[in-house]
């Protein structure tokens, strides 16, 4: 469909993919101290067929409640980073297998996520929005 990819600013471009897979690496882990460091404190989550989930308040108690009972293992890739001063997004295509870990199949889901980026006043990137559109596959 889109003859080429396009990143905008290549350092900042860099950054946000680090930021990216920084998230996947610290979900897979469990690692709640590390995702939250991501994100903005107002930051909005969009999960198709789920209510809005509003601050890093929110996505922390839902991610406590998911880390015992599930683990993760996913796939991202990064079809585009686009930077506009201090704001910028990502769409990438993600593939996410999620294993119970009290045993059982795996469930697969994949789709595409938009992330919209903030750049903070020390320079590092966070995500302030974030559109999931994973189905099952």
């Amino acid at each position: 469909m889109f003859a080429a990819m396009s990143d905008s600013s290549t350092t900042d471009a860099q950054a946000i993919r680090q930021l990216m897979e920084t998230w996947l690496r610290a979900t897979a882990a469990g690692d709640l101290e590390t995702v939250l460091t991501l994100m903005s404190d107002d930051a909005v989550f969009l999960v198709p067929g789920q209510p809005s989930m509003h601050g890093k308040r929110a996505f922390a108690e839902a991610f406590q409640a998911m880390v015992p009972v599930i683990r993760i293992e996913d796939v991202n890739e990064t079809r585009e980073v686009q930077v506009h001063g201090d704001v910028a997004w990502c769409w990438s295509y993600l593939s996410v297998t999620i294993t119970p870990r009290s045993g059982g199949q795996p469930s697969r889901r994949a789709g595409h996520t938009l992330s919209i980026l903030r750049r903070e006043p020390a320079g590092n990137w966070v995500v302030i929005r974030d559109a999931n559109m994973l189905a099952p596959a």
